[in-house]
């Protein structure tokens, strides 16, 4: 599959074959959603927690006498069924939330969401990003070059650039990413996919160590 190669002026300067191996895969829609959830899960801190009647403060003492009195027997004001008590079957900070999934199945997950974003031709690729300064404006003039780019955009970079790394970091509808740590959530997220072409030889090398 061949692509446009741009300039950051949004002028086309070439054309840029990309891998059919990466770029050309059939999409898997089961596939996909089961690697969002694993993503999704693994990514959940698994902070909520609640107290148990243990370790609700108070209640320390029996609130009356066993017998005698004409009310349901009681042992302590923190009980789960009174107010202010202890909470039953609530969230615990040891919930472990973390799933598997096959390196291989990951890997092949990541290919159909650029290959979907190639095939709908919301793939950009930019041959080099040179700005006179590290500006947050400076790099907006870049992406109004581009008319289609939608609400949201992934920025991939090959490797990690410390000017480019600063001017998107203002900007909410920018997610900047290297190409050795790509991932499907990301990528599905994204309007537009925004590469520079180093980084197609740099997704090459990570995640066709093996065949998938």
């Amino acid at each position: 599959m061949k692509v446009s190669l741009y300039n950051q002026k949004g002028e086309v300067v070439g054309d840029v074959e990309l891998n059919s191996k990466i770029f050309e895969v059939k999409p898997k829609p089961h596939l996909l959603a089961e690697a969002v959830r694993v993503q999704l899960s693994n990514a959940r801190q698994g902070t909520s927690n609640t107290k148990t009647r243990g370790e609700v403060r108070g209640g320390g003492r029996k609130p009356w006498k066993q017998k005698g009195t004409g009310r349901a027997r009681v042992g302590s004001t923190r009980s789960p069924i009174w107010r202010h008590g202890g909470i039953t079957f609530g969230p615990r900070a040891n919930q472990n939330w973390h799933l598997k999934m096959n390196k291989k199945a990951k890997t092949a997950a990541l290919f159909m969401s650029l290959s979907d974003k190639a095939k709908e031709n919301q793939f950009i690729v930019i041959d080099q990003i040179s700005l006179d300064q590290p500006k947050t404006k400076e790099f907006v003039k870049v992406l109004a070059n581009f008319k289609t780019l939608g609400k949201r955009q992934l920025f991939v970079m090959p490797k990690k650039d410390d000017k480019l790394s600063r001017v998107h970091r203002n900007l909410q509808s920018v997610t900047a990413a290297l190409a050795n740590s790509l991932n499907v959530v990301e990528v599905l997220k994204a309007d537009t996919v925004v590469i520079l072409k180093d980084s197609l030889g740099v997704i090459e090398k990570t995640y066709l160590k093996k065949k998938v």
